[in-house]
Order: C-alpha cells, then structure tokens, then sequence
C-alpha cells in the first residue's frame, strides 16, 4: 500500500493542467477533481497526439476546458495567473517525429515550456514537469537513478533535458517552486490507441484486439520499465502536494525491467487474441533505440513515501478491460 498521504490538500487549490485532454493531463484531472481542486484544462488538440474529449467523461462540468497553445506566451500568462498548481503535460511525445521535424519538437518542448515558467515569473504557483527516460539515452548502469549522466539519443530526448533545465533555472531565479517528473513507459486508459510513435503497449493492444499483427522490431529482447497510470497519476499529485518534493527531480517507473516481447505476450494474453511479427528495425529506429532500460525509485519512495503498486500483468488486464468498453472512442 502507498504511504498514507493527506489528499485534502488539493481541496479548492486553484489548478491548470497543460495538455489536459491527453492520457496523462486528464487522468490528472480526474484525480484532482475527485479531491476537490478549481480544475482548468488547456489543449491544443493537435492531430495525431492524444486529446481526446472521452478522456473527460464523467467530470466535463467539474473542469473548464480552454483549446489553447503553451506555444501562445499571451494565453499561458492569462491561465497561470492566480493559480496554485500547474501540471505542464503538453508535449510533443514521438521520438521519431523529433527528428522528423526538429523545429517543431524544439517549439512545443522548449518554447512552450518557456512560455510556462514566464507565466510563472513573479507568481508563486508549483509547476510539476513531466520529464523523460529520454533524457538518459543509452544507459551506462543499472537501475538508472537520478545521479546518471544524460546523453540523449534522439532530438526529443534533447529538449526535454533542456525544458528541464529551463524548469530549475526559473525556479532558482524566480523563486518559485518546482518538482521534475522523469516518466517511464507510461501505459492505462486513456492513452491514444490511434498511433505507434507513443504508448506503444496500448498500440499493440488495439492491434490484437482488431486481429492485426503486432509488428515487433528485432528480436524484442529490449527492455523497457513499464508504469501504470495510477501509480503515475499518485506520483504527480505527491509531488504538488508534499514540500518535500520541492525543486526536485525523480524517476517515475515500476522498478521492473521487462523484456519488450515479454510484454507483448502478456497483451495477447490478456486480450484473449494476437499474433506476432518480427521484421528488421528500421535503420533510423535502430540508431535512436536503447537497448536495456529500468530505473530505480528509491529516491522518489523515500521522499513522498511513494511506489509503484500495479503488477505489468494487472495493469494490461485492467487496461483491457477498459478499451473492451469504450475503444470506439478511441478511434481516429
């Protein structure tokens, strides 16, 4: 069981979650709504990414919605102003797509994130960053801890260092409080079900429960750390809520390496159906993917009393059990 954890506090607490409608933003939403905070979303809704207005249901008149662009300096000042709390969760997330279109990585990553923090300059709210595994790159031991060198592999992984550096910058200089979420394979309900280039485990799962091959590079026998969003959603409402996270960094995963086929089985398992293909890596893939990957949360659970509580089995049962209901919404 987690640490017994005073969730009263998020009461009335003024909130803006960027990227409010994605996986991560609006399972957020959900959680602080259920704890009583004022909850304001902002989204782009830029096509292929995960905003979804399903992902809402069930609390569209607990949240005000706005479609708007952490890239709009001018909208970001209207929203942080007054509040308490922001969850920057707007991202552009495919690591293929960063070296694709480089300059709008560096736009939506670094120059949103920016507009952010100047939002903050001269406020008092907690901003709470969602970083990256992608900062490490390649690791040079395992568990990845907070101590390891970063050497990004791919553009995306760049700039989330950089936004990261950019978030303890403005903290230091400003004063204002801010705490640096490094998520990990991140999977559940209400992820995208529509593309590959992220949330590649609720990819696969819609591949098997439509009968189509599930494409699997190599030989599958990277490792990945897979994290439920439950436990991801309790990681982040933590650290705005606990002093003790303030102006730091932590890692977010299950502390579990998987071996990436392994999780592919249990997919097929749990669906009920499924059949994978093997091809080569496509030669791009291959120079930007990391070969073995899990980290250590030791920091995180000795803080804000936090772990990792849903087995990779439990969570991809649960996370079937979801999309057998509501996938019709999740389609593109």
């Amino acid at each position: 069981m987690q640490n017994h954890i005073d969730y009263t506090a998020l009461k009335n607490k003024k909130v803006l979650i960027t990227g409010g409608l994605g996986f991560i933003g609006s399972s957020i939403a959900h959680a602080c709504v259920r704890h009583g905070a004022e909850v304001t979303l902002v989204d782009a809704c830029i096509e292929p990414y995960g905003h979804n207005r399903a992902n809402i249901a069930g609390i569209e008149q607990d949240v005000q919605v706005r479609k708007g662009d952490v890239r709009d300096r001018a909208l970001m000042k209207e929203l942080v102003a007054s509040k308490d709390i922001v969850f920057h969760m707007a991202a552009q997330v495919g690591r293929e797509i960063s070296m694709e279109s480089p300059e709008l990585d560096v736009d939506i990553n670094c120059n949103g994130t920016i507009n952010v923090l100047e939002a903050n300059r001269g406020g008092s709210a907690k901003v709470i960053f969602a970083a990256s595994r992608g900062q490490i790159g390649e690791p040079v031991y395992l568990p990845v801890d907070e101590k390891h060198p970063q050497n990004p592999t791919d553009v995306y992984g760049i700039n989330k260092l950089a936004a990261e550096k950019y978030l303890f910058l403005y903290s230091h200089v400003y004063g204002f409080p801010v705490v640096s979420l490094r998520l990990n394979n991140v999977y559940g309900p209400r992820c995208q079900m529509h593309a590959g280039f992220y949330g590649i485990l609720n990819w696969f799962m819609v591949n098997a429960m439509d009968g189509k091959p599930i494409t699997v590079y190599g030989t599958g026998q990277q490792t990945r750390d897979y994290v439920y969003i439950d436990d991801v959603v309790d990681a982040f409402v933590r650290s705005a809520i606990s002093e003790q996270a303030n102006n730091e960094t932590f890692f977010v995963g299950s502390g579990v390496e998987t071996v990436f086929v392994d999780m592919v089985k249990e997919i097929i398992r749990a669906v009920g159906k499924g059949e994978i293909t093997y091809v080569p890596f496509p030669q791009a893939r291959e120079k930007i993917d990391i070969k073995r990957f899990v980290v250590s949360c030791e920091k995180i659970e000795r803080a804000l009393g936090w772990h990792s509580e849903v087995p990779l089995a439990t969570g991809i049962d649960r996370t079937a059990a979801y999309y057998a209901q509501h996938l019709a919404a999740y389609r593109r």
